[in-house]
């Protein structure tokens, strides 16, 4: 024991037993005061890997399609399968399904498993959902500045939303295509597991199925892992791919799909939803670790919760009390007032029953303390892409961090006629059909964003715009330099051109371009096959860079590139 220890442990012993007992007192007060705090610590979203329908492949591709309004459902795609050979009108046909409609990626039968340390074999058994992790993973820890070769060793956690099994299904319908990675590379344990095994990482890896709320609840849970000390840095997030015919047949005969094959969420015409498949994962830290290491920070989560349904008036029918409930649960768990909310990201699937209780619910919660001036923004991001089941509630998430981030919210689609059975009079609520400016009473912006399963398990999540940092320190370097690699030469090309867009959006800001060019060269992987440009603006980087995609002679840039091959094999 040190001299200091045992001078207090002496000092102590000398005291009345009353005093003792107050000193202990005070002390576990302090440990009780501890535990709150770290119960509330935010939490840093950093990085964040998308992909949804419309094309969409990064937050910034994300962004373009909300504020411009895109509708990005089409027919079913034949290489799913043939939709007119599915397609009746009436619901009770056996066997159709009375939608022709979806909101669909695309290539989702190519994959680069070279890259990812995996033989075509196995790639071949591995469901695509599996490949989709890995992906949207990777590009969410390269947005959040941290090389995922980096993270060996790491208390890193990975929490998954994931619910469809239509690969494993259609592997059993052909017995004969069963190998030895059939099992690992459809069950769901192994998707979490899988990235933790890619990326060396040793905090939890779970797997999560609460159906429509997988994702949100996965975001739920990572949070708590990061308060109570079980990793340090967190994945998380859902994916969701619609390959076979089946479940549309079954949501077909249950009444839950819109004939129109949209979500015309609060409308009154709302009749169901349209699946839609993508996915996205984000990058968590402790809000004081993210600040002390001078991580870039998209958005804070100030708290969330979940619950259940329990009985209500059907095994998949919503429950308007649960609802409000777990939103009263997470503005408690954030220390926020209702007040101080102001948009909210809604489950929002465009049912007739679902959409009156939930914009009830919300109403009686946020309603409190809420100038009548100042009413809650509601928005569906499945009004774009479609619902995209367990992996809707960290897409809905990403939207909520983009509005919190541009201060505006995007057109909501497909709202004409309101709702009748939603007394719109009476709530503190709107419905933006344009983008709209967003303030707040309190220099604060502060979203909601909701996810409920028909599982009937809830969750909701409050997230608060990113704290301002300290300016950035400028710069008297004449030259920065931007360095690029990738695992052969056509993806390096696809990276140059990805960096050729980003550069020309950066400005003439040079102290954004050096920090641009520091995590470009600390948060990405180094791989084989490399280039790097120098310049003393982004302009003149991407100048560099377009010349040499074109072959043209350009001294800025030097580069090793070998003989081009498809990156991405169909399997």
């Amino acid at each position: 024991m040190k001299l200091d220890e045992t001078n207090n442990a002496h000092a102590t012993e000398a005291l009345s037993p009353v005093k003792r007992a107050l000193l202990e007192i005070r002390e576990l007060r302090a440990r009780l005061a501890e535990v709150q705090v770290a119960s509330r610590e935010p939490i840093a979203i950093l990085g964040i890997g998308i992909r949804t329908p419309g094309g969409v492949s990064s937050l910034e591709e994300f962004a373009d399609l909300l504020w411009s309004g895109t509708d990005a459902i089409t027919k079913i795609p034949a290489d799913r399968w043939n939709a007119d050979d599915w397609y009746d009108p009436d619901q009770q046909a056996p066997g159709k399904m009375y939608t022709r409609e979806g909101g669909f990626l695309s290539n989702v039968d190519a994959f680069d498993a070279a890259f990812f340390g995996i033989a075509p074999v196995e790639a071949a058994s591995m469901d695509p959902q599996q490949r989709l992790v890995l992906e949207l993973a990777w590009e969410a820890l390269e947005s959040a500045g941290h090389a995922p070769g980096s993270l060996a060793g790491s208390r890193t956690g990975v929490y998954l939303g994931i619910a469809n099994s239509d690969y494993g299904r259609a592997l059993f319908a052909h017995p004969e295509l069963i190998d030895p990675y059939f099992s690992q590379g459809n069950a769901f344990s192994v998707a979490s597991g899988r990235l933790a095994y890619l990326l060396g990482i040793h905090g939890p890896a779970v797997s999560i199925d609460t159906a429509c709320s997988s994702s949100l609840v996965a975001v739920h849970l990572a949070c708590q892992a990061l308060r109570s000390g079980e990793c340090d840095r967190a994945l998380a997030g859902g994916v969701n791919l619609i390959l076979t015919p089946e479940i549309n047949v079954n949501f077909s005969k249950a009444g839950m799909m819109a004939r129109d094959g949209r979500c015309k969420t609060f409308d009154a015409a709302a009749d169901g939803y349209v699946r839609g498949e993508g996915g996205a994962m984000v990058v968590l830290r402790r809000l004081r670790d993210a600040q002390a290491d001078g991580d870039r920070i998209l958005a804070v989560i100030r708290g969330s919760a979940i619950n259940q349904d329990g009985r209500s008036n059907g095994l998949t029918a919503p429950n308007g009390p649960a609802q409000e409930a777990v939103i009263r649960a997470a503005l408690q768990a954030a220390d926020l007032r209702p007040a101080q909310v102001g948009y909210v990201e809604t489950h929002g699937t465009g049912t007739s029953l679902g959409d009156p209780i939930e914009v009830n619910a919300l109403g009686a919660v946020l309603a409190e303390g809420r100038a009548a001036t100042d009413p809650v923004l509601l928005g569906s991001v499945k009004t774009n892409i479609g619902h995209l089941e367990a992996a809707a509630g960290i897409v809905g998430l990403a939207k909520a961090v983009l509005t919190l981030r541009r201060h505006e919210i995007p057109p909501h689609l497909h709202f004409s006629k309101p709702n009748p059975f939603i007394d719109w009079s009476a709530l503190p609520v709107a419905v933006p059909v344009q983008k709209q400016a967003w303030s707040s009473p309190d220099g604060v912006r502060r979203a909601g964003v909701s996810s409920f399963g028909f599982s009937g398990t809830n969750a909701h999540v409050l997230l608060e715009e990113a704290p301002v940092s300290a300016a950035s320190p400028g710069t008297d370097c004449p030259l920065h330099l931007l360095v690029m690699s990738a695992n052969d030469g056509r993806a390096l090309e696809a990276l140059v051109d990805l960096h050729i867009a980003r550069l020309r959006r950066l400005g003439p800001d040079t102290a954004l371009l050096a920090d641009y060019c520091r995590t470009a060269s600390a948060g990405r992987s180094h791989l084989a096959h490399r280039v790097s440009v120098q310049a003393s603006s982004a302009a003149a980087m991407a100048q560099a860079l377009s010349a040499w995609r074109r072959g043209e002679a350009a001294e800025a840039v030097v580069s090793g590139v070998a003989t081009p091959r498809a990156p991405r094999v169909a399997f």
